[in-house]
């Protein structure tokens, strides 16, 4: 039986971590970033209607950045909302942390040995 443990919209707050990280970057690259900061591998559909609500939601904002070698491509940065709620994220992971490890132990522990 394989189960998902990742929390609920994690894919928000890792995809904030790297805009963080690299200033601005492309839905593409973000998700290599991601891929190479071991979040697995990242569906490319899954990951730009993250960013598109992101936007909507103020944590990031986008502009065209054009180039004569290729096609123009939208370029994301992190917004002070989208700090905010990283630093919310961050603390709330920590809990999340210390409630994991607790499970963790009790699992380990038991039965209890003798």
């Amino acid at each position: 039986m394989e189960i998902e443990v990742r929390p609920r919209n994690w894919l928000i707050a890792a995809a904030l971590v790297m805009l963080r990280a690299e200033e601005s970057s492309y839905g593409y690259e973000i998700m290599e970033l991601l891929e190479e900061g071991g979040f697995g591998q990242i569906n490319p559909g899954t990951l730009y209607r993250k960013l598109r609500q992101m936007e909507r939601e103020g944590l990031c904002r986008s502009e065209w950045e054009t180039s004569e070698e290729g096609p123009g491509r939208r370029v994301y940065s992190l917004t002070d909302a989208g700090e905010e709620y990283l630093e919310a994220w961050a603390e709330a992971c920590k809990h999340y942390q210390q409630v994991m490890d607790a499970f963790y132990q009790a699992y380990a522990d038991w039965p209890p040995r003798s």
